[in-house]
């Protein structure tokens, strides 16, 4: 068996990816050939003093990329692995921002407040095994539902309704890997070049997926509740892309009053639609989640997308979209000829999850996670108060924080970087460019931080910033 000595180093980079770049450095190297036995996640664990969480964790990434091999009563096992691999990057990236890597991720970060990822401390992994290990005894290597396993849908149906409140029976979802994927399915859908109005600024990636598919993005840009229906009407749209739960990266919860005012201008029209994008709306600390839009649509003119990413984890992949019934026929006529991209195995998994109550434990567990987080930040940045306006609490999982003396984003990026926080400006999350100079804005992501982490990086921002 190999001997792993992996020096793992204290800072922004989670000691999982650490042992994933380490591992996968390695086996290219040549350090670690095909066949090598690894060492169990048990024994790593003591070796490294981690918690065995954490080694089960980079163990199943690299299962799940290939680099390993898992034989049953007997261990893991280095896989055979071509030359031309793709290179290894230094930090495996789960992401909803659209942040490239750079030489920057090399410096030893006191904090990194980014946006991507979230807590995988509290994955229930003995859980995930044993729920995989029966649902393997089943027979389910045949070829399933091209919308998603029915049973898988009918416990989602459940889910959503008792959850969010949304209405939709088991026949209008589709299940698709990744929120990209549904969106490119939903413009075959729709058919016909369209033209779509988004909030500025928005989720990147969205707004990139609907311009390669050959939309008309027409940015309207945000007030207090959300996408401005003066710029909605002005921008000739016939359907709108909307976060009303929590709107990325702004934090706003739209209001009732806002809900109603789309729903309108959506029934005006016999082709309009709102897209409305669910991503987090579970992670709210004071108060129940905010029910979604759909839930409150009496036209049928809500789209309604959601993902198990920030729920679960980013790797599951598995997204979920509820179609009106006009659209669901259309799916049919031209669609409904692919095959689902989500196997039936983690489908079955995510059924047993689902109805067996495991998402509810789990999701309680992770609200109070992210509740100490998120008041560790509010309580460490609490001297800032005076020169900084700090919005978007009590739900999600990242704060903004802005000038209030007028410092650009550039600059507060730059003095964060000086006493070794990293930071993200909003910028990059505009359409287009700012049409007037706005004060500075940054995004301060907490899930992937530890609270200790998180403590040193604000105390070090209110240094930088008085």
């Amino acid at each position: 068996m190999y001997e792993l000595n992996i020096p793992l180093k204290e800072g922004s980079v989670p000691y999982y990816q650490q042992i994933y770049s380490f591992i996968v450095n390695e086996i290219r190297s040549g350090a670690l050939p095909p066949t090598t036995k690894m060492p169990s996640t048990r024994v790593l664990a003591a070796n490294l003093g981690i918690s065995r969480s954490t080694t089960q964790y980079a163990y199943d990434q690299l299962l799940a990329e290939g680099y390993l091999e898992s034989i049953p009563c007997s261990g893991y096992y280095i896989a055979e692995v071509t030359s031309d691999v793709i290179p290894v990057q230094d930090k495996v990236v789960f992401d909803r921002s659209e942040e490239k890597k750079s030489s920057e991720e090399e410096t030893a970060w006191v904090c990194d407040f980014s946006p991507r990822g979230v807590d995988v401390e509290l994955f229930p992994h003995q859980i995930w095994r044993k729920l995989y290990r029966e649902i393997l005894d089943e027979t389910l290597f045949n070829a399933g539902d091209s919308q998603g396993e029915m049973a898988f849908r009918r416990a989602l149906a459940r889910y959503l309704h008792s959850a969010r409140g949304v209405n939709c029976c088991p026949e209008q979802i589709i299940v698709g890997a990744g929120n990209e994927y549904l969106l490119l399915l939903l413009s075959q859908i729709l058919g016909g070049p369209q033209t779509i109005a988004m909030e500025n600024p928005t989720y990147k990636q969205a707004y990139r997926v609907f311009e390669r598919a050959g939309y008309d993005v027409r940015p309207v840009m945000m007030d207090a509740y959300g996408m401005s229906m003066k710029g909605l009407e002005a921008s000739g749209a016939d359907l709108a892309y909307v976060m009303p739960s929590h709107q990325y990266p702004t934090g706003i919860v739209m209001p009732i009053r806002r809900r109603m005012e789309l729903l309108t201008w959506a029934k005006q029209g016999k082709e309009r639609y709102l897209i409305e994008d669910d991503y987090d709306s579970e992670f709210r600390y004071r108060g129940k989640p905010i029910p979604a839009l759909q839930g409150v649509d009496r036209e049928d003119k809500v789209i309604y997308i959601g993902t198990f990413s920030r729920s679960i984890a980013p790797a599951i992949r598995v997204s979920y979209m509820v179609l009106p019934e006009k659209l669901l026929s259309r799916y049919r006529e031209r669609c409904d000829f692919y095959a689902s991209t989500v196997s039936r195995v983690d489908q079955h998994m995510l059924t047993r999850f689902l109805s067996e109550g495991y998402l509810e434990r789990h999701l309680n567990k992770m609200r109070k996670r992210y509740r100490m987080k998120h008041d560790a930040l509010l309580d460490a940045l609490a001297p800032l108060r005076d020169v900084m306006e700090i919005h978007g609490e009590e739900a999600g999982i990242h704060l903004l924080v802005t000038s209030k003396c007028g410092k650009s984003e550039a600059c507060l990026v730059e003095e964060a970087r000086r006493v070794g926080v990293k930071m993200y400006g909003m910028s990059r999350n505009h359409i287009g460019e700012l049409t007037k100079k706005e004060p500075g804005t940054v995004i301060l992501g907490y899930a992937n931080c530890k609270i200790d982490e998180i403590r040193m990086g604000a105390r070090s921002l209110c240094e930088a910033w008085h």
